[in-house]
C-alpha cells in the first residue's frame, strides 16, 4: 500500500487510517480499532487502525500522521506493508493485575518493555495503570516496577561521586521551587543534572515552566555538555530516553486523572536512577486539598520512597511541607516562571513563601550532601541573596540554548470577593482546575495569579485572583467555573 500524509495531531497515540472499502483491510479482517503493524524502510510501527469514508483516502492508501511518518522515515506516497502484529504475551500479566494478582519482576519487565517499544494501545496501557491505582501498594512490586522502568531506557553516569536531585510529589499549584534549588545547589559547586516531567494532572510541570525560559528538549550528549559546563541543568525527561515508558504512562494517567503511589514512586525513582543521581531530597506537600491529604499519608509515602530507594541504591531524604495553599502567586507555566525569576532576582515582587520553600529545600540538599544544618541554610541564603544563584541560573539557560522572557496572556479577568472577610482556605484542586480550563499547561501564558493568602483580610469587590488566558473562549470557561464555585477561596466573617 501507499502512505498518505495526514495533518492530524494525535496527542502521542499511534493511529493510522484506511478507507472503509480498502480490499486489504477486508481480506485481512482489519476492523476499526484493530492493532496493525506498519513496515517501511526497515522500520516497524504498531498502531491502532481507524476507518475513513468519503474521499479522504484512496482504497490503496494508509493515512498516517506526520509525526508517525518521521518515525518510519517515510515520505508521502511511498510504499509500505500492513500486517497483523504478533500477539502480546505480556497482556496476560496485565489481566492478572486487573484481577488482583501481584506482578513479579519478569512480568513487569515484559510489560514495560512492550510499552516503551510502542506495542501497547492506549486502552491496554490504561488497563495497566488502572490495575495499580485500584490495589494497595506492595513494596516489592513497586521496587520491581522501578527496576523494570529503569531497564527500559538509557542510564547516565557522572564523574562526581555525589549527584544531587530533588523531586516534589505534586498536587500543590505554583510549587515551582526546582529552578531556584538547582541554581543554588549548582552555584554551591555540586552536580545537579535535573530531569523533570511535564504536567500530569496539574496546570504546569517543571519542564513546562522551564520551557518558557529556555529549551528543555535536550538529548543526552547536550545535557551532559550543560552539566559539564555549569554543574546543573533542568531538562525534560522525555527527551533523553532515561525512562521512556514513564512519559507514555504519564500521558495516560493525565487522561484518566489518576496517579497511583506505586507508579508515582517507580516514575520518580527510575528517572533519578537513570539520570545518575545518588542523593535525592523529596518534597511532600501535605494539606486537605493537596495530593497528600494528611501526615499519615505522607509518612506512608515517605516510607515507600525511602524503602524502594534504598533497595535501588539511592540515599533518600524526605521533607513534609505545607500543602494547605498554593505556593507563590502564579499558577501556570509562564506565570510560575515570572515568580521564579523574581525570587532569583531578589525582587520585592518575589513571593516570600516560594523563596522560603526553595531555600529550605536547597539547604536540605546541602545537608544531605554532608553540610551541617546551620551551615547549609546560611550557605543557601548567601548564594541567593548575593546573586550567585541568579547568575548560575541564567548561565544554565544559555547553555541549554538561550534564555527567553516568559510570555503574558492576552486575556485576563478578575474573580473578586463577594463580601468582606478573612481568607480561610483555598481549594488547591479546584484552583488547578480553573487554571487548566483557562488553557494551562498547553497554552504557556494561561493560568491564575493569586492576590491573597490565608489569613488576609479583604473587602467586598477586592480581587482574589486573576484568570489569564490566550483566548476568549477559554477565559469564559474558566470564569464560569470559578463563578459557580465561590468556595474555591473560602472566606470567614471578619
Amino acid at each position: 500500500m501507499r502512505a498518505r500524509a495526514l495533518p492530524i495531531e494525535t496527542g502521542g497515540e499511534a493511529m493510522v487510517f484506511m478507507h472503509e472499502d480498502c480490499p486489504v483491510a477486508r481480506s485481512e479482517g482489519f476492523r476499526a480499532r484493530a492493532r496493525v503493524e506498519i513496515v517501511a524502510n526497515g522500520h516497524t510501527l504498531l498502531a491502532t487502525l481507524y476507518r475513513a469514508t468519503g474521499e479522504l483516502l484512496a482504497d490503496d492508501e494508509v493515512g498516517i500522521p506526520h509525526s508517525l511518518l518521521d518515525r518510519l522515515s517515510l515520505e508521502d506516497g511511498e510504499e509500505l506493508t500492513v500486517r497483523h502484529p504478533q500477539p502480546l504475551s505480556s497482556l496476560s500479566n496485565v489481566r492478572g493485575k486487573l484481577y488482583g494478582h501481584r506482578l513479579a519482576e519478569p512480568g513487569l519487565q515484559a510489560i514495560i518493555s512492550d510499552i516503551a517499544g510502542g506495542r501497547y494501545s492506549d486502552v491496554e496501557i490504561a488497563a495497566f495503570v488502572s490495575g495499580f491505582a485500584a490495589q494497595p501498594v506492595d513494596v516489592e512490586e513497586t521496587a520491581a516496577l522501578t527496576r523494570a522502568m529503569l531497564a527500559a531506557g538509557d542510564r547516565m553516569q557522572w564523574p562526581a561521586d555525589r549527584v544531587m536531585d530533588k523531586h516534589c510529589v505534586g498536587g500543590l499549584p505554583g510549587n515551582r521551587t526546582t529552578p531556584i534549588v538547582v541554581a543554588i545547589v549548582a552555584a554551591a559547586g555540586l552536580s545537579m543534572p535535573k530531569t523533570s516531567s511535564r504536567a500530569i494532572t496539574s496546570p504546569a510541570g517543571t519542564a513546562d515552566t522551564m520551557e518558557t525560559m529556555a529549551p528543555v528538549a535536550l538529548d543526552i550528549p547536550a545535557m551532559q555538555k550543560v552539566v559539564e559546563r555549569e554543574g546543573g541543568c533542568i531538562v525534560w525527561g522525555g527527551s533523553v530516553n532515561l525512562s521512556p515508558a514513564d512519559d507514555v504512562l504519564i500521558r495516560i494517567e493525565r487522561a484518566l486523572d489518576i496517579d497511583s503511589d506505586a507508579q508515582l514512586v517507580a516514575s520518580v525513582l527510575s528517572k533519578k536512577l537513570a539520570a545518575g543521581s545518588t542523593h535525592v531530597l523529596l518534597d511532600l506537600p501535605v494539606g486537605p486539598t493537596a495530593k497528600i491529604r494528611n501526615s499519615q499519608g505522607a509518612d506512608a509515602l515517605t516510607h515507600l520512597l525511602e524503602t524502594v530507594g534504598t533497595q535501588c541504591g539511592l540515599k533518600i531524604a524526605a521533607m513534609q511541607t505545607d500543602g494547605t495553599q498554593p505556593v507563590g502567586r502564579g499558577i501556570g507555566p509562564a506565570l510560575e516562571a515570572h515568580d521564579v525569576l523574581a525570587v532569583l532576582g531578589n525582587k520585592d515582587s518575589g513571593p516570600a513563601d516560594l523563596r522560603e520553600r526553595a531555600l529550605a529545600l536547597a539547604a536540605g540538599l546541602l545537608e544531605l550532601e554532608g553540610t551541617s544544618r546551620n551551615d547549609a541554610r546560611a550557605a543557601a541564603t548567601s548564594l541567593l541573596v548575593e546573586g550567585h544563584a541568579e547568575a548560575k541560573f541564567l548561565r544554565i539557560c544559555e547553555a541549554q540554548g538561550g534564555f527567553r522572557t516568559p510570555g503574558k496572556a492576552r486575556q485576563t479577568r478578575d474573580i473578586v470577593a463577594p463580601r468582606p472577610g478573612r481568607i480561610a482556605a483555598f481549594d488547591n484542586r479546584r484552583l488547578a482546575r480553573i487554571a487548566k480550563l483557562a488553557g494551562a499547561p498547553q497554552r504557556a501564558a494561561a493560568g491564575i495569579v493569586l492576590h491573597t493568602r490565608v489569613g488576609q483580610m479583604v473587602e467586598r469587590g477586592e480581587p482574589l485572583f486573576t484568570i489569564h488566558s490566550e483566548s476568549r473562549g477559554e477565559l469564559d470557561y474558566a470564569y464560569t467555573y470559578a463563578a459557580r464555585n465561590e468556595d474555591v477561596v473560602r472566606m470567614e466573617a471578619p
